[in-house]
């Protein structure tokens, strides 16, 4: 079997977290580089793995004939010129998501990648969550019968600031960038692109120097989806409502493999991995086939290692995307929108 060489940029939250150890635990890729100039993540990767050698220049990746896929795990102002210079240098390339902070940007790698012929993709693992293949089953089966409500909540409680980019005043920075980029991708991925959005988009805690709070709405034909994430809300709310002719899904519950990669759970080890206890199963109540329904529905399995499944028979097989650039575009050009609509406080079309 060909293996794929890697590099990842950055060893921050993503590369440590989401990126090193789903690489680590495939037998398609070798990890071969991580860049970071910080000194406690370059003892952590000697701890964690051995063999990866940890630069602290990133053209001894881009200059390596041997590295076939970068991943960029970097804040979101370095994603454009690292991704660029990854392109030109003959690699493959994954993007943390949000895939860049406007969409000119993203359509210039869009063009670079096709005039290169190389694989370019945007990090949606939340499409490989365990609640959100649930959705996709619910939907595909028609169980709900026609959607006319859809609402996705990606909330926390931190009352206090990090000392960290994603609350500074940066480009890209800032709620809707962060989570927001999970709920609009999983929308797209769902329903397509809309017809108008709105947003609401504010700062909800005392001091914040970015938006920390939002709700974005888009309008289809016959669909309402809400999308809503905020830093203030300490009582567990329903993640995914769902609302059809036939009936109602609700669902509350993050997917467990972030908490387990935070941990230093690797996929390979865990016999459950990506599988949900019942207590945080849905609730569907609906009419299916005539007979009145009421209960929970068992959670698919989540696995992020699909993610990087359709990655390696991109590049290797020349399979499609899962995850395209386009999509990541798109994401970015719902959040310019209703970043335009909160200014004009009113609906945009797409």
């Amino acid at each position: 079997m060909q293996k794929i060489n890697v590099a990842i940029i950055g060893f921050g939250l993503s590369g440590r977290a989401f990126h090193a150890p789903i690489i680590h635990s495939m037998d398609k890729f070798n990890l071969k580089k991580i860049y970071t100039k910080n000194q406690s993540s370059k003892e952590l990767i000697n701890d964690l793995y051995n063999s990866v050698e940890v630069v602290e220049d990133t053209s001894l990746i881009f200059e390596d004939e041997t590295i076939d896929l970068v991943v960029i795990a970097t804040p979101n102002t370095l994603h454009f010129e690292l991704a660029k210079e990854s392109l030109i240098s003959g690699k493959h390339v994954i993007v943390e998501k949000p895939f860049t902070v406007t969409s000119k940007e993203a359509d210039h790698l869009i063009e670079i990648a096709k005039r290169e012929e190389r694989v370019i993709s945007v990090y949606q693992n939340r499409r490989f969550d365990s609640d959100f293949k649930t959705i996709q089953k619910i939907l595909d089966k028609g169980w709900l019968g026609n959607l006319v409500e859809y609402e996705a909540h990606f909330d926390r409680f931190r009352n206090y600031f990090k000392d960290a980019w994603k609350e500074k005043d940066l480009p890209g920075s800032g709620i809707v960038y962060d989570l927001g980029s999970h709920l609009i991708d999983q929308a797209l991925c769902l329903f397509g692109l809309p017809n108008e959005i709105y947003g609401d988009i504010r700062n909800q805690r005392k001091g914040a120097r970015v938006e920390d709070n939002f709700e974005i709405i888009l309008y289809y034909n016959e669909l309402k989806v809400t999308l809503k994430a905020g830093m203030l809300v300490k009582e567990d709310l329903p993640r995914y409502i769902l609302l059809g002719d036939k009936g109602s899904f609700i669902k509350s519950g993050m997917d467990v493999q972030e908490g387990h990669l935070r941990e230093g759970k690797l996929p390979f080890k865990e016999v459950n991995w990506g599988i949900e206890e019942e207590r945080k199963w849905g609730i569907i109540n609906s009419t299916i086939d005539g007979i009145n329904v009421r209960g929970k529905v068992e959670s698919e399995k989540g696995d992020y290692r699909e993610y990087y499944n359709n990655i390696y028979d991109a590049i290797v097989n020349d399979k499609p995307l899962l995850v395209t650039a386009e999509d990541g575009r798109n994401i970015i050009k719902v959040i310019e929108l209703a970043m335009e609509s909160n200014i004009k406080r009113r609906r945009v079309k797409f």
